[in-house]
């Protein structure tokens, strides 16, 4: 029998479907998690303290800056009550006596965690990261940074600036699940954060072409069936 255009529609659909079926169902199920999900608690706000008050220093505090130091940026931050001017994005000195402060100990590390964190998560361990690969949930950001990890069934984790204290974020279950389901939704399986990859872009047009023969496919056969029903009356 002499195969018909409803024959190859009808075949391209099947393999269509089998090729992006899995897929799709990723898209689906990474969407539902997304639109059921709220973003505050995602960033793990419900982690942290209430943000207090602004604090402040005496100007002239900033006469103990060395004549000889070229200022491009300065900017006040307060480590476990102390306050630094952080210069030049490369060096904290101490605002009472202008001594220099290189790096953030572990202790301190873990007495800024405390002061953001909420009492009820207790610390359980620290480590240092030099370094982090494309799928690291701190991927993209600056380092060294202190990973504070916290007793608890959400496996919360701090993340604080090694070299100026600063607060970066927090990682938990739920951010981690709500991040896996999103390199699906994107398809970028290198780093995670790309919406423009080759593949999603190829997957998004097998998608239009299978929905598009199943259109063809459905005016095809309906066509069909007139031309017979026409045929027996």
């Amino acid at each position: 029998m002499r195969k018909n255009n409803q024959y190859y529609i009808r075949k391209a659909h099947r393999y269509l479907g089998v090729l992006i079926g899995i897929q799709f169902l990723f898209w689906t199920i990474s969407g539902l998690y997304f639109t059921w999900t709220d973003l505050d608690e995602i960033h793990g706000d419900h982690f942290l303290k209430e943000v207090s008050g602004q604090k402040s220093v005496n100007s002239q505090s900033l006469n103990l800056l060395s004549d000889t130091m070229e200022i491009h940026s300065m900017e006040l931050k307060f480590l476990n009550q102390e306050a630094y001017y952080w210069v030049n994005d490369s060096i904290l000195i101490h605002v009472a006596s202008g001594d220099p402060k290189t790096e953030i100990s572990a202790e301190e590390a873990k007495s800024i965690a405390r002061d953001k964190i909420k009492p009820e998560y207790k610390i359980q361990d620290v480590n240092l990261l030099t370094k982090t690969d494309a799928h690291h949930e701190f991927r993209g950001r600056d380092l060294p940074v202190w990973q504070i990890e916290f007793t608890g069934d959400e496996s919360l984790k701090a993340y604080i600036d090694a070299q100026n204290g600063d607060f970066q974020t927090v990682r938990h279950r739920d951010w981690r699940w709500f991040d896996f389901l999103w390199m699906t939704h994107n398809m970028d399986y290198e780093t995670r954060d790309d919406f423009n990859n080759t593949l999603i872009r190829a997957f998004s047009v097998f998608g239009l072409l299978t929905v598009s023969s199943g259109f063809l496919l459905f005016f095809v056969t309906t066509k069909t069936k007139r031309k017979k029903k026409s045929k027996k009356s």
